[in-house]
């Protein structure tokens, strides 16, 4: 029986940037981190309803590349927010790579507003608000 959601696992290219990037700016809080017996470092960060693993390979990473439409594929990470447009503005005025801006969710069964920015590796974060 299935009890709840547990992890994504993503490589990045600096742990303490990413660090910052997760729980600095959008909320999550670092629950371990630890180093690797072949130099990469591990982190798991909580983001609430289930953990962000992740890694850092020793001799770093390259950026991520987005997932074409035609290929299947983690297309980007979700988190939920209050209030989207609080949230993107803060982002925004911290520097943060923007990819859509807030906008009514295609899917309001689901979600009311979303926007779109990308982490320090270029992997693509959705902010989701759903009705309140």
């Amino acid at each position: 029986m299935l009890k709840s959601f547990e992890h994504v696992g993503m490589t990045v290219s600096n742990m303490d940037r990413a660090i910052r990037f997760y729980c600095e700016l959008l909320g999550l809080t670092l629950h371990l981190r630890k180093k690797m017996d072949d130099g990469a470092e591990l982190a798991f960060l909580d983001a609430g309803g289930g953990m962000l693993e992740i890694v850092a390979p020793a001799n770093g990473a390259k950026p991520a590349m987005d997932v074409p439409d035609d290929t299947a594929g983690l297309r980007h990470l979700t988190f939920l927010y209050e209030d989207v447009d609080h949230t993107f503005a803060r982002l925004e005025m911290a520097g943060v790579d923007i990819k859509e801006r807030p906008r009514f969710a295609y899917n309001p069964e689901v979600l009311e507003k979303v926007a779109f920015v990308r982490d320090p590796d270029g992997i693509i974060i959705e902010l989701a608000q759903r009705k309140t």
